[in-house]
């Protein structure tokens, strides 16, 4: 039997992801970007890079906690870059990286539905409801 290089067998676990299964990483990482907090930072910064500040008044009822953990990992998976300035006080920036302007795309793409179509889901489950 041939032993493979790193890049086959990166190769191969690619064609055999599943995100239907749990132990999958793309399983993982569709956990991660429908997250509601998630999808309102990338959101937020698809015009261009914040404040830590800044993000947290944009978006309405995130914690600072929360904010700090979304943050943080969108860094780590490279959906975002997080820039610090000393100065006082120190100033943190957060811009999306290349990576994280075509997640933008999509998830800009839900947000325009669900602002659009909110009306007719709130009426579906009115009639729902009423009916049930």
């Amino acid at each position: 039997m041939a032993t493979k290089t790193a890049a086959q067998r990166r190769e191969q676990a690619r064609a055999e992801y599943d995100a239907f299964l749990k132990s999958c990483p793309t399983n993982q990482l569709l956990d991660r970007i429908s997250d509601k907090w998630v999808s309102l930072v990338v959101s937020a910064l698809t015009p261009g890079p914040l404040r830590y500040s800044d993000l947290g008044r944009k978006i309405a009822g995130v914690s600072p906690k929360m904010l700090t953990q979304t943050l943080r990992s969108l860094e780590r998976d490279g959906i975002l870059t997080r820039t610090v300035t000393p100065s006082v006080p120190v100033r943190v920036d957060y811009e999306l990286t290349e990576l994280g302007r075509s997640l933008s795309l999509l998830l800009g793409a839900v947000k325009d539905w669900a602002e659009t179509h909110i009306e007719e889901v709130w009426e579906a489950r009115e009639q729902y409801d009423t009916e049930g």
